[in-house]
């Protein structure tokens, strides 16, 4: 069994809320503590952004820089951080599913992409899968149910993704929640 050298994010559904704000930018559930728990056992981080639409047209290059770094402030430091400028309709190669993006990432870092996994939305697990990288979707309310029918790896939310990523390669389909059996032990009811 390989362990996973590199953890790669989606940085907009996994890492961060509002990333379209940068003063409105907060860390997402669990973020911060899965982060946390990759570091103290060495594995690298990264995130990974598609360049989102400013409700007015697309954001600046300086807007998308200004939220990369308010991530960082927040979570970091990251050992990578990658977007995507194109739209949906450029046909590029690097936009989720299509997998540049993943193999640019784990290029800059010198892992090879079985090594690496990628914690996001069904196309960014998809995209890992063309590279042979480890992709495990989180859904949230944009996620369709055939998406996560589909899904090679499921996990209710980013600490579950973590926790299972820290014992080796995803086993299962659908990851283990952990949550229930922690807070019957900080409850007092175990």
């Amino acid at each position: 069994m390989t362990r996973v050298r590199t953890v790669l994010f989606d940085r907009d559904s996994i890492l961060a809320t509002d990333p379209s704000d940068r003063d409105r930018l907060r860390p997402a559930p669990g973020a911060r503590e899965a982060l946390g728990m990759l570091r103290l056992h060495g594995v690298r981080t990264g995130f990974l952004s598609l360049r989102p639409d400013g409700g007015h047209g697309r954001l600046s290059d300086a807007d998308v820089r200004a939220a990369n770094h308010r991530v960082d402030e927040l979570l970091g430091p990251f050992d990578i951080w990658g977007v995507c400028p194109h739209g949906p309709d450029d046909g590029c190669h690097c936009r989720p599913p299509e997998p540049g993006l993943i193999l640019w990432a784990a290029g800059r870092v010198c892992t090879a992409p079985g090594d690496c996994a990628v914690v996001g939305t069904a196309a960014d697990a998809e995209a890992a899968a063309r590279v042979g990288a480890h992709g495990i979707l989180v859904p949230d309310e944009r996620t369709r149910p055939q998406e996560t029918a589909r899904a090679g790896h499921v996990a209710p939310d980013v600490l579950t993704a973590v926790r299972a990523l820290l014992t080796g390669p995803p086993q299962g389909r659908v990851l283990v929640d952990e949550r229930p059996i922690e807070s019957a032990f900080e409850n007092g009811e175990a």
